[in-house]
C-alpha cells in the first residue's frame, strides 16, 4: 500500500517556493531527526538544488542519538550542504542558524546585502515551533498535526537576516513505500490518507528488530528481545492491546485503539528515543523505489505505444475510405485532407 498526500494548498506552496527561491541566498530544510531521509523532500531538492542548503535535524531529543550522528555525517559529506541537530530545548537556535547560513553564503550580511533565507520542510517537523523559539515570540502557528501553516510569511531574525517561512509540503508521489509509512507514523501525513493499523504494523516490524527492549519496557510484555522479534506483527499488536487494556466485550482486542496507543507513544517519545531509518537503509529503499518507478514508467510508455499502434490502422483505413469517397463523387479532396 503506497501512502500519498498532496492537498491543494501544497500545490500553491510549490508555486510560491519556485518563485521565492529566485532571490534566496540559503535554503533551510527542517527534517524530522527520527526519519531524516524520508522527511527530506525530493521536490524541494529539485527546485532549490542550485542553492546552498542547511539541513536541520529537528526533534533530536526524540531520536536515537547514535543514528542522528550518522545522519549528520551523511549530510555534511554532501556538497554545498551543512547539517545540524536541534530540539525545543536549544538555548540559542538563532545564533547557530545564522552562523551556519553565513558559512554557506559568506558574501551576504550587513544592511547592503542582507541574508535572505527560505525555511521549508514537510508537515509536522516542528518548523513553526522552531521559528517561534528563534524569534522570541509567536509568529508561526503550531500544532501536533499536519498542515497547520497555510501561508508564506516573512520573519526578521536580525536587521540583516530575513527568513521566509513556507507551509509544510510533501511531494505529489512518494516512490519510497517505507518513507510513506514513516511519514505517516511521525504525523507528517493527513489522517485521512492512511490506515492507522497498517502504519503501526509497519512501525512494529521495525521496532521489533531494532528496539525490542523499549517495547518490553513500555508494554510489560515479559519477553526477551528474541521472543519479541519472533512474533508476527499482528500478534504483537494484539498483545500490546491486551497489556494496555484495549479490550472489548468478549475479550476481543480493539486493534484500532491499540494502534492509536502505539502511535501516540511513538510520536511523544514515551517509548524512548527512536530513529526509523539509517542512511544505508534509506539509500537501499530509495534505490528500490527508483527502480520500481522506472519499471512503472516503462510499462506506461509501452501501453501508450501499443495504443498508438492500434489506432494507426484505423486512422489509415479512415483516410483511404475518405479518398475513395472523393474519387467516387468526383470532388476534390478538402483542404484538411490535402
Amino acid at each position: 500500500m503506497a501512502i500519498q498526500w498532496f492537498p491543494g494548498h501544497m500545490h500553491l506552496t510549490r508555486q510560491a517556493i519556485a518563485e521565492r527561491v529566485k532571490e534566496i541566498d540559503v535554503v533551510i530544510e527542517v527534517l524530522d531527526a527520527r526519519l531524516p531521509g524520508s522527511s527530506a523532500n525530493p521536490l524541494l531538492q529539485e527546485m532549490t538544488g542550485h542553492k546552498p542548503r542547511l539541513k536541520i535535524l529537528n526533534k533530536q531529543d526524540l531520536a536515537d542519538a547514535v543514528q542522528t550522528k550518522a545522519w549528520l555525517d551523511w549530510y555534511n559529506a554532501q556538497s554545498e550542504t551543512r547539517a545540524i541537530a536541534l530540539d525545543a530545548s536549544e538555548p540559542a537556535p538563532t545564533k547557530r542558524l545564522i552562523e551556519q547560513c553565513k558559512l554557506l553564503a559568506p558574501g551576504r550580511g550587513g544592511m547592503a546585502k542582507p541574508m535572505r533565507v527560505l525555511i521549508c520542510g514537510v508537515p509536522n517537523v516542528g518548523k513553526s515551533t522552531l521559528i517561534n523559539s528563534m524569534s522570541g515570540k509567536t509568529q508561526a502557528k503550531t500544532g501536533n498535526e499536519a498542515g497547520v501553516t497555510k501561508l508564506e510569511q516573512r520573519i526578521v531574525l536580525a536587521d540583516d537576516f530575513y527568513l521566509w517561512d513556507t507551509p509544510g509540503m510533501l511531494w505529489p508521489r512518494i516512490i519510497v513505500e517505507k518513507s510513506g509509512f514513516n511519514l505517516a507514523a511521525s504525523g507528517a501525513v493527513g489522517r485521512n490518507a492512511y490506515d492507522e493499523e497498517l502504519v503501526v504494523l509497519e512501525l512494529l516490524i521495525y521496532l521489533q528488530k531494532h528496539y525490542a527492549p523499549l517495547l518490553d519496557a513500555r508494554y510489560k510484555l515479559g519477553l526477551d528481545a528474541a521472543e519479541i522479534a519472533a512474533l508476527h506483527d499482528d500478534e504483537l499488536l494484539t498483545l500490546i492491546g491486551k497489556k494496555r487494556g484495549a479490550v472489548m466485550s468478549g475479550g476481543r482486542v480493539n486493534l484500532q485503539k491499540a494502534a492509536e496507543l502505539v502511535l501516540t507513544d511513538f510520536r511523544d517519545a514515551i517509548l524512548g528515543r527512536i530513529s526509523l531509518e539509517t542512511p544505508a537503509e534509506f539509500e537501499a529503499w530509495l534505490a528500490e523505489g527508483q527502480q520500481k518507478d522506472a519499471e512503472r514508467q516503462a510499462r506506461k510508455d509501452a501501453l501508450a505505444s501499443a495504443r498508438k499502434r492500434a489506432r494507426a490502422p484505423r486512422d489509415n483505413a479512415a483516410g483511404a475510405a475518405g479518398k475513395k469517397t472523393d474519387k467516387a463523387s468526383g470532388s476534390k479532396p478538402s483542404a484538411a485532407k490535402r
